[in-house]
């Protein structure tokens, strides 16, 4: 064989590649397009979006959907913190909680439901009461930040679903706390 000897699929890739590309042009005239890349070449391709309402689009270049459960955690947030054997709101949740509220009233057709957590000390109802505590105290700010009840459920997981494994003092702080979860998005 020869230095001039072709590959029998390159002239179908190459041709695959120029097809791609010509509808790519041919679609510049959409609104909206997201980036793919071809396996062909490597390079970017323009695909068309599923839809004009803008629900396809990322948001912030985070790679979440605007108004998603993605979104939501990404870009606001979706865990506030308390101190042992408490259920108050720590000075730092209170940013937190803001945003939330600001995101929820951005997205009036998402629901949430608010998940109160504990440490794995102390008794499973003990833990369960106080993480049903520790929903309330955020379902009840996020009321009175404008967030109609309706679309805020609470549910306690007392210490049965720990974010950090381990018996120590980090791991502890960790678990104690309320995660708000999109749980509908209409």
């Amino acid at each position: 064989m020869n230095g001039s000897t072709r590959h029998p699929s390159r002239p179908f890739a190459t041709a695959c590649v120029l097809a791609l590309t010509l509808s790519a042009g041919s679609l510049s005239a959409c609104s909206h397009r997201s980036v793919a890349t071809s396996a062909a070449d490597g390079g970017p391709v323009a695909m068309p979006s599923t839809g004009g309402n803008g629900a396809d689009r990322v948001a912030g270049g985070t790679g979440s959907v605007p108004g998603s459960a993605e979104d939501f955690r990404i870009n606001i947030g979706d865990r506030v913190y308390f101190d042992l054997d408490s259920y108050q709101l720590r000075a730092d949740a209170y940013p937190q909680l803001d945003a939330q509220a600001a995101w929820l009233q951005r997205y009036p057709g998402v629901s949430v439901r608010i998940e109160g957590n504990a440490d794995e000390r102390g008794t499973r109802e003990y833990n369960l009461a106080l993480g049903a505590r520790r929903a309330e105290a955020v379902r009840t700010y996020l009321i009175g930040r404008g967030i109609p009840a309706s679309r805020i459920d609470t549910i306690s997981f007392g210490k049965e679903r720990p974010v950090a494994q381990g018996s120590n003092e980090a791991a502890f702080a960790q678990n104690r706390n309320a995660h708000t979860a999109v749980v509908n998005q209409r």
